[in-house]
């Protein structure tokens, strides 16, 4: 299985933290040797970095855990390969363009007939039942909703629906997601997935995989609220929530809007 990492955030952050924590777990202290990728939104724009070799040994991620690149949202995922041979094509996360929009879709998990799953005009670049999927899932939306002013007039509805789709893919086997269009961050738990809100009094966190601290109460202002969500809890000393199976939430500038529970 591989990881997920996500954050919604109310002011620009860096991921630097609970990134440094995940790239440990590609190779060194988990088994997800088999690529790794992060996605942030800034503004409209998005930076994105893949890489298919162990996250513990890139150069690229230890660029990434460097510096830090501030974003509101931002999704990562280490890969253990189960469909798909280990290539870059086959690295989460996954980005296409719909409506003027970047959308970002990352998956923990196997899912049995994927490819049996219609495509529409997205097609998927590599072999992944994951980027099956995310294709499958665009062109839903596109074709339930065909605007986001529309998906706009119908929030509730929409969040809704795609929870509904989620399940279906549920039903066909494992399917933790994180996905984005760079406005809400959205969490669908099938099996495992936690998250944890930082806001003020902001204290000390430590990190579970790596010999590393960090007093947020230092790099923060009273009125930041910081939203991480993670395959498995990242530090040892912060009271993180299991998502249920079955449970979508929809995070905007890091506070829960919409939750949905079977």
């Amino acid at each position: 299985m591989c990881e997920l990492l996500g954050m919604s955030a109310n002011v620009p952050t860096d991921l630097c933290f609970s990134f440094t924590g995940l790239l440990q777990r590609g190779g060194g202290t988990g088994p997800h040797r088999d690529g790794w990728g992060v996605v942030f939104y800034e503004g409209k724009g998005i930076r994105a970095f893949r890489d298919s070799a162990p996250s513990v040994d890139s150069e690229i991620a230890a660029l990434v855990s460097r510096f830090p690149m501030k974003s509101e949202i931002a999704i990562s995922h280490i890969r253990e390969a189960n469909v798909g041979a280990v290539n870059l094509e086959n690295t989460h996360p996954f980005v296409r363009e719909l409506w003027g929009q970047n959308w970002t879709f990352a998956h923990n998990g196997q899912l049995a007939d994927a490819a049996g799953l219609p495509l529409g005009e997205f097609v998927p670049v590599g072999t992944t039942d994951s980027e099956h999927v995310f294709c499958w899932l665009l062109a839903k939306i596109r074709d339930r909703f065909e605007s986001p002013q529309r998906i706009d007039a119908n929030r509730i509805a929409y969040w809704s629906q795609l929870k509904h789709w989620c399940d279906h893919l549920r039903e066909m086997g494992v399917a933790n997601l994180l996905f984005s269009e760079g406005r809400y961050l959205y969490a669908y738990c099938s099996t495992k997935l936690h998250w944890l809100t930082r806001k003020a009094p902001f204290g000390e966190a430590r990190l579970s995989d790596a010999d590393l601290a960090v007093d947020f109460g230092e790099h923060t202002t009273p009125n930041d609220i910081v939203t991480v969500i993670a395959t498995n809890p990242l530090t040892a000393n912060e009271q993180w929530q299991a998502m249920t199976p079955g449970e979508l939430i929809v995070f905007d500038a890091g506070q829960i809007i919409f939750q949905a529970e079977d």
